[in-house]
């Protein structure tokens, strides 16, 4: 067995060894670190992680790259598991409207919010939408990720630009070094025409558009905005339930902003993760536990709407939910691609200690998106996607927040940064 990429010296190695499952409890805590630590990578996968020097059934030659980790903390690639990244247009014209304190609910009234961004991506071209979505991914690349989930969402009843959307994203999967996983959510929002008849747009959705989004295999999920003013909880079960038939994971949009009952929904349908859940009641935690549901948590929207509330982490890990941590990169509420300032939310803000963190965009990362199998922690036989910080420790990167503390990403086995 032949190494065409050695990292050695790693002063700090994390390599969250353990189970292809989601960590719950004291075990986000266990992050498998090894000091003076190696790894091997043949092609587009690793081969070796240990401690020391390479053992005798690794060989090297003069094409062997060699990368000196003296000084370095390393990582799987971090994982990116709640974006909206492809979209038209920006919403910066808000920001005078939230200094004043308009909730998110009003400035939807007016016709902001998502309403704007369903009308700027409808007007842009598949290349604008695909240029605009390739300069993201490679900002979010220089942070670390190599995975990235992406939503539709911004054609709603316009189905032919909710299909735009998933095909660009489908290209840049094809085209880009980043990993993109689509996500349909066609129910992000109630168009203005169906507001006094939302049950004849879910139709639409449950009739046409699910079955569509599942012949031409565009997506791997479907999510739903099961929140007060959007989709109710019997709504959300309809569109989720449908999704299922047809082969879609449910996600959900829950509890972002009303304590609807979205947690103890997830739990009833079996969503592979619940997202946001600031609202979340303790019942609907608990449930979620019990069934195994993902919670994840997106801070950087709590912070970037100034509600001055944010999911309860301390109570999801103590009570045994699995915790994921994810950007929500979108052009309203958390227009940012920086993952390693979400890690620094999570730590500061809600609590989470720097090994809950960096478990939560790793192995629980891509248990949220059903890739914990080849991706999320550093072993042999899952493909080499790692990074490596200049940094010293897991905690200097937490603590050391607002830049960016990549030195190189390696995705598929190959130096990208």
């Amino acid at each position: 067995m032949k190494a065409t990429l050695v990292i050695e010296n790693i002063s700090k190695l994390i390599t969250l060894k353990g189970e292809n499952r989601p960590r719950v409890g004291q075990e986000m805590r266990e992050i498998g670190l090894i000091e003076n630590g190696i790894v091997a990578i043949d092609g587009n996968e690793i081969i070796y992680v240990g401690e020391g020097n390479l053992p005798s059934h690794i060989e090297v030659d003069n094409d062997t790259v060699f990368i000196d980790g003296t000084g370095k903390t390393v990582t799987p690639g971090l994982i990116d598991s709640h974006t909206h990244l492809v979209h038209g247009g920006s919403r910066e014209n808000e920001l005078a409207m939230k200094l004043k304190g308009v909730e998110y609910l009003d400035i939807l009234e007016k016709g902001g919010g998502i309403h704007s961004t369903v009308k700027a991506t409808k007007e842009a071209t598949f290349q604008e939408l695909y240029e605009k979505a390739k300069k993201s991914l490679d900002t979010m690349l220089s942070y670390g990720v190599t995975t990235v989930e992406a939503k539709s969402g911004y054609g709603i009843e316009d189905f032919d630009v909710e299909l735009k959307q998933m095909e660009v994203a489908k290209k840049l999967d094809e085209d880009h070094p980043i990993d993109i996983v689509s996500t349909f959510m066609g129910a992000h929002a109630i168009p203005e025409k169906y507001e006094n008849n939302p049950e004849k747009f879910v139709d639409i959705i449950i009739e046409e558009m699910i079955p569509e989004v599942s012949k031409k295999g565009l997506a791997k999920f479907c999510d739903v905005f099961c929140e007060k003013g959007v989709f109710s909880i019997e709504q959300s079960r309809k569109i989720l339930e449908a999704g299922k038939s047809y082969g879609l994971i449910p996600k959900i949009h829950a509890d972002e902003i009303k304590p609807l009952g979205g947690a103890e929904l997830a739990a009833d349908i079996g969503c592979i993760t619940a997202d946001h859940l600031v609202a979340a009641s303790e019942e609907g935690m608990k449930r979620m536990s019990e069934e195994k549901v993902i919670a994840n948590l997106l801070p950087g929207t709590s912070f970037n709407l100034q509600s001055g509330n944010f999911a309860k982490a301390r109570k999801l890990i103590e009570i045994g939910v699995p915790v994921s941590l994810s950007t929500d990169y979108n052009p309203g509420s958390c227009p940012t691609e920086n993952l390693q300032l979400i890690m620094s939310f999570a730590s500061l803000i809600m609590k989470m200690t720097p090994e809950e963190v960096i478990t939560a965009v790793t192995i629980n990362g891509a248990c949220s998106l059903g890739l914990e199998s080849k991706k999320g922690s550093i072993e042999e036989g899952k493909k080499a996607d790692l990074v490596i910080f200049d940094a010293p420790n897991l905690n200097y990167i937490i603590y050391h927040f607002g830049i960016n503390h990549v030195e190189k990403v390696i995705k598929d086995g190959i130096v990208i940064k």
